[in-house]
C-alpha cells in the first residue's frame, strides 16, 4: 500500500544530504569513512545525526580509504549492517579492499559520488573511477537525481543482503553535478523503512562463541569454485533487483528499473547515456521528435550486472545506438560502456550501428549541444555505412 500523502516529508536536498537521510533510516550499525571531495557531505551529515543521537551507528573515522572498507568488512563479517562512502583516489585507494569486500560476500552498501581521477588532479565529475572498478565484484547502479539516489541507497541494503547476493552493492551519483545541487526530494517515515528493509539476518556472522575463519588461502584446490560462486550470485541480481523495486514502487510509486527507456519505441537512433546526462538527453530527444527526428533515449542504471536482455530489446530495430559516456580506457579497442553494448548486441539478428562518444571528463560541460553534435555525426555515419570506433566531443582541437 502507498504510503500516505501526509506521512512523506518533502525537504530540498543535495544528492549527498538525501543519501545522508537515507543511510539515517537504515537503521546502520557502523559507517566508516575517510573524507574526500565530492563525497565529504555524505558523512559530515550522518555524524551530526550520531552526535545529536538520531541514530546509534558506530561511526568510524579511520585513517585512509583502505581502512575505511577494510573496517567495513569487518563489521560486516560480524552480522551489521555496514555502509560507506567515497570517490576518485579515494576509491582507487580502497583497490585491493573491494575485491576482498566482494569475494567475501560481504553486502556493504558504498555510495560514490563519481570523481574524475588524477593525473593532474582534479575534483569535477566523470566516471573513471566507478569504471575502474566494474570487475571488483559490485553490483553497480547509477542514479540521475536527488530522489533517485534517496530510494536506490534505502533498496540497495535490501538487494544486498538477500541471501541469493550477499554482495556489496555501489550507488553511484555525478560528482558536484549532483553530490551538491539541491532538488525535491520525498522521503518516507523511519519506521516504513525499518519495516521495508527488516533486521538483518546474516547466514554465519563472525563470534567469539563459535570460531569460523573467512577469507581463507583458496589455491589452485578451490579458488575457482569460490570465484564460480561469486558469479552465480551477481547474476541473481536482476531477480531480486525487480522483486525488491517492485515492493519499494508499492509505497511510493516510483520505479526506475535497471534501464530507463524514453520514446524508444520507434526510434531509429537511440541516445544512450548514464546518471544526469539522462536527463539531458532527454530534453535533446524531445527537441528533436519536435523537429521530425525519430530519436530516443535509454538511460542505464545497472551497470553491473550488465542488463544485456533489457538493452537488446529496448535498442530493437534502431539503426544506430549513440553512446556517451564518461570514461576511457586507455588502449582498449573503445571505451567502458561501448564495450559492452557492442558485445550485448554482437549476436542481434538486426545489429545497429554503434557509436561511441567519449565526453565530460574531468568535469566538461555536456550541454544539449553536444548531443546534437553526436546526433549530426551519427546520420553522416549511418549515410556512409561506417563509423570510427569511437570519438571525443568537446575537447578543444
Amino acid at each position: 500500500m502507498t504510503v500516505a500523502k501526509d506521512k512523506i516529508s518533502i525537504e530540498g536536498l543535495t544528492g549527498d544530504a538525501a543519501i545522508a537521510h537515507a543511510l539515517k533510516q537504515c537503521d546502520l550499525d557502523v559507517l566508516a569513512a575517510y573524507p574526500i571531495t565530492p563525497q565529504t557531505i555524505i558523512v559530515e551529515d550522518f555524524q551530526k545525526f550520531a552526535a545529536d543521537g538520531e541514530v546509534q551507528t558506530a561511526v568510524i573515522p579511520v585513517e585512509s580509504e583502505h581502512s575505511a572498507m577494510s573496517a567495513c568488512v569487518g563489521a560486516s563479517a560480524t552480522g551489521a549492517r555496514v555502509a560507506t562512502a567515497s570517490a576518485s583516489a579515494g576509491l582507487a585507494l580502497m583497490w585491493e579492499i573491494l575485491y576482498c569486500a566482494a569475494s567475501m560476500r560481504m553486502p556493504i552498501v558504498f555510495t560514490v559520488a563519481n570523481r574524475a581521477l588524477s593525473a593532474p588532479i582534479n575534483i569535477h565529475n566523470d566516471h573513471s573511477d566507478g569504471m575502474g572498478m566494474r570487475d571488483s565484484g559490485f553490483v553497480q547502479l547509477y542514479c540521475q537525481s536527488s530522489q533517485e539516489a534517496y530510494d536506490t541507497t534505502i533498496m540497495a541494503f535490501k538487494i544486498a543482503e538477500d541471501h541469493d547476493i550477499l554482495l556489496p552493492v555501489m550507488v553511484g551519483i555525478d560528482g558536484f553535478i549532483l553530490s551538491h545541487n539541491v532538488e525535491r526530494v520525498e522521503m518516507l517515515p523511519t519506521d516504513v523503512v525499518t519495516d521495508f528493509l527488516g533486521i538483518r539476518e546474516p547466514v554465519q556472522p563472525l563470534h567469539p562463541d563459535k570460531p569460523i575463519t573467512m577469507g581463507p588461502l583458496a589455491l589452485t584446490d578451490y579458488y575457482f569454485e569460490f570465484k564460480e560462486q561469486q558469479d552465480r550470485a551477481i547474476q541473481e541480481v536482476p531477480k531480486i533487483y525487480k522483486k525488491v523495486e517492485k515492493e519499494f514502487e508499492k509505497l511510493t510509486g516510483r520505479s526506475y528499473g535497471m534501464i530507463e527507456e524514453y520514446k524508444t519505441d520507434d526510434a531509429e537512433i537511440i541516445i544512450l547515456a548514464m546518471s544526469t546526462m539522462g536527463g539531458t538527453a532527454k530534453a535533446v530527444a524531445d527537441v528533436l521528435r519536435e523537429k521530425g527526428e525519430k530519436v530516443g533515449v535509454i538511460r542505464l542504471k545497472m551497470f553491473r550486472p550488465f542488463p544485456v536482455e533489457e538493452i537488446c530489446k529496448a535498442i530493437g530495430d534502431a539503426k544506430a545506438v549513440m553512446i556517451f559516456e564518461k570514461a576511457m580506457s586507455f588502449g582498449a579497442v573503445t571505451h567502458p560502456l561501448a564495450m559492452e553494448i557492442r558485445s550485448a548486441l554482437y549476436e542481434a539478428e538486426n545489429r545497429p550501428m554503434v557509436l561511441d562518444f567519449v565526453v565530460g571528463l574531468g568535469g566538461r560541460d555536456v550541454p544539449p549541444t553536444t548531443f546534437v553534435e553526436g546526433y549530426e555525426k551519427t546520420k553522416k555515419y549511418l549515410e556512409k555505412g561506417e563509423a570510427p570506433l569511437y570519438e571525443t566531443l568537446g575537447v578543444r582541437k
